[in-house]
């Protein structure tokens, strides 16, 4: 593996920059994921991204016949570290992450034509969210309840979909619902993509411990869907939907944006050196968690590395998901014993140092190890697959 980028992957680097410069004026301290909750940054991340779209950025490494560039591996790698870096509104539309690319795997010719160009144009009414977990289904996927019984040409939906992300702003949903209540749990799933428009969509707010609303809990009555919206072969469902997961990312973005984090509470330290003064230990835990950033991209690299040699990245994916989403709490801790009280400043307080950004992260931080994939069962993946442990 070489460590050192070529001067192509450099020239990119730098037109990423640019871009960024041009289309992403103001700097900011905003620690939140998604920006959901807020419909002046919604906004501001929809203009982001159409701008993106005239790139054929959203979707880079889609097919050209579906709106992308084809681009290798380490161009998708090195325009997510730089967006994160920069604290870019570029993702948050699972059309382009999940959707899209299982899409073009099963999806039938109607389907891909109605939907795919819309979503790598960044089109207003093409924002999607993915209806997987359910009161009594996280980790355990498969024991999904939510109905879907065929009634003639249409699918009638009943049932409960809980911690939805972005359900409030999406026109679309990706559903997974059981069409077979009598076979083993890891079949008789099916996958359909739902108009949020649909008759029986009830769509209530989840409040997360920031005052955000990010999260939704979804109700469905009697929802009514055309058989033509089904995706893929009826009741296969679970390898459709285990598709569409494995197109998570290599962790660069969580990495990338921790680094500026860090960052920034360095300078802060800098600007205020009483905050040292006041605590010496916390130098050391910096010095640890910039360490630590540096391991971390390059486990992500290496699944770049991996995934440009036709090489399949599963317990090393894993890795640098447990990796990143435990090291945001760690920087989340060490901010807050740097400044102390005052990390208890939210966003709303206009003395908080650096925007509140330390108090919102070290809150928020707590479903770092939670959302997409507890960092139990990444453990248990790296165990089983990677060091070949026996199920236990």
């Amino acid at each position: 593996m070489d460590f050192n980028f070529t001067s192509e992957q450099e020239s990119f680097r730098s037109e990423v920059r640019s871009f960024i410069a041009e289309n992403l004026p103001v700097q900011t301290t905003d620690v939140s994921d998604e920006g959901m909750y807020d419909q002046n940054k919604f906004d501001e991340r929809l203009q982001f991204q159409k701008a993106m779209a005239t790139k054929k950025w959203n979707t880079m490494a889609w097919p050209k016949k579906f709106g992308g560039l084809e681009a290798p591996h380490w161009q998708q790698m090195l325009l997510n570290e730089e967006m994160a870096y920069n604290r870019a509104p570029s993702g948050g539309n699972h059309g382009i992450n999940w959707v899209g690319p299982a899409l073009m795997l099963v999806g039938s010719e109607e389907q891909q034509k109605e939907h795919l160009n819309k979503i790598a144009n960044a089109d207003d009414d093409s924002w999607w969210c993915t209806f997987y977990s359910e009161p009594g289904a996280g980790s355990d996927l498969a024991a999904l309840q939510t109905r879907a019984i065929q009634d003639g040409d249409e699918f009638v939906v009943n049932g409960q979909k809980i911690w939805t992300s972005g359900a409030h702003r999406s026109n679309w949903g990706w559903l997974a619902a059981r069409t077979d209540p009598d076979a083993p749990k890891h079949r008789g799933i099916s996958m359909f993509l739902l108009d949020l428009e649909t008759p029986g969509i009830t769509i209530r707010p989840l409040i997360n411990m920031g005052d955000e609303h990010g999260f939704n809990e979804v109700f469905f009555e009697d929802v009514r869907l055309p058989k033509k919206n089904l995706v893929g072969e009826q009741d296969r469902g679970w390898y459709h939907l285990a598709v569409a997961l494995d197109f998570e990312r290599s962790s660069i973005a969580g990495f990338s944006g921790s680094r500026k984090t860090v960052e920034d509470h360095i300078q802060f330290a800098d600007d205020n050196p009483h905050k040292i003064e006041q605590n010496p230990d916390v130098r050391l835990e910096y010095a640890d968690r910039m360490i630590e950033i540096e391991i971390g991209t390059n486990l992500a690299y290496r699944i770049v590395h991996m995934q440009t040699n036709g090489i399949i990245a599963n317990y090393e994916a894993s890795a640098a998901k447990l990796f990143s989403s435990e090291l945001n709490q760690r920087i989340a801790r060490t901010g807050s014993k740097m400044l102390g009280l005052e990390s208890l400043m939210r966003p709303q307080e206009p003395r908080a140092p650096l925007g509140g950004a330390i108090g919102q992260s070290y809150i928020t931080s707590v479903s770092s190890t939670i959302g997409g994939g507890t960092s139990e069962i990444q453990r248990n993946i790296v165990a089983t697959r990677g060091l070949g442990l026996p199920r236990g």
